[in-house]
């Protein structure tokens, strides 16, 4: 299922769809060389650069996807979009002065965490501040920002097995996901009604819990195990997983309930401010 959407940059509208399948927003190249070049036929534009970028054997080229979206005169077409990663990459072979305002307008975020990895103090105290103002618990926070620590260490551990690129990262976690919680991200997100919003930030205190212990294990088993490629991580992720759901099984006997929720962020917020009324 794809969502429609439209953004606006220095006054120029771009057009880009979310994909919920593989949660990313895509966005119109031509729309983003428009609003680059000031070019009144970025059309062309775009498929002068793109004959360059094929011929020069630019690996970006492979990633262009062509998705269907509103065009000008109201009918609907296929167009060449980029994710966000492949579009910051596409960027740099367009000479604008606009190419860092807009790469900064794009990208805030992906800027914050280049700074992070020079000063990882920064991304705790960013974190921190933006759960206050979202109105989360300070236990919550707590346990928040040590899954945070513990979720880096699992990915470190994943690269000293050979696990790379981002597609093996989020099959893994999706592993664990389904071991510990009978669900798959996809449909825990579906349950709690999220698109785009991380799926972390909606769980419950014992959800998250449970979350850093499925974790942890994976990450202490594979240490132990030293499992290399994705298919023998699968096997271990997995394991982890199964720790946490054999305590989630305990948890759900004694207290006669269910531990995964429904429940999201707005609606945790929403129950608080009506218990303090």
């Amino acid at each position: 299922m794809k969502k429609k959407d439209l953004t606006i940059f220095e006054g120029q509208q771009i057009r880009r769809v979310w994909d919920g399948e593989n949660e990313l927003w895509y966005f119109s190249v031509v729309d983003v060389v428009g609003a680059l070049t000031g070019s009144t036929i970025p059309k062309r534009y775009w498929s002068d650069l793109k004959n360059k970028l094929q011929q020069e054997g630019n690996q970006t080229y492979e990633k262009i996807v062509r998705l269907k979206m509103m065009a000008v005169d109201g009918k609907i077409r296929e167009t060449d979009c980029f994710s966000t990663e492949d579009l910051l990459r596409i960027i740099q072979s367009i000479p604008s002065p606009k190419a860092e305002p807009f790469k900064l307008w794009l990208a805030k975020v992906g800027y914050e965490r280049l700074e992070e990895t020079a000063d990882p103090e920064l991304s705790i105290n960013r974190a921190l501040r933006t759960y206050v103002q979202k109105g989360y618990s300070d236990s919550w926070i707590n346990q928040r920002l040590k899954s945070i620590e513990i979720r880096k260490d699992l990915t470190d551990e994943w690269k000293n097995r050979g696990i790379k690129n981002d597609l093996e990262f989020a099959i893994l976690t999706d592993e664990i996901t389904k071991a510990w919680s009978d669900r798959g991200i996809k449909d825990y997100k579906k349950l709690k009604d999220l698109q785009k919003e991380s799926l972390r930030d909606n769980m419950t205190n014992l959800e998250l819990v449970l979350n850093m212990l499925a974790e942890t294990a994976t990450t202490e088993i594979s240490k132990k195990q030293k499992p290399i490629g994705l298919e023998k991580n699968k096997i271990v992720a997995r394991k982890g997983g199964f720790v946490a759901k054999k305590a989630r099984m305990v948890i759900e006997k004694e207290t006669g309930e269910k531990v995964i929720s429904s429940k999201n962020h707005k609606s945790l917020v929403s129950v608080k401010k009506r218990l303090l009324k």
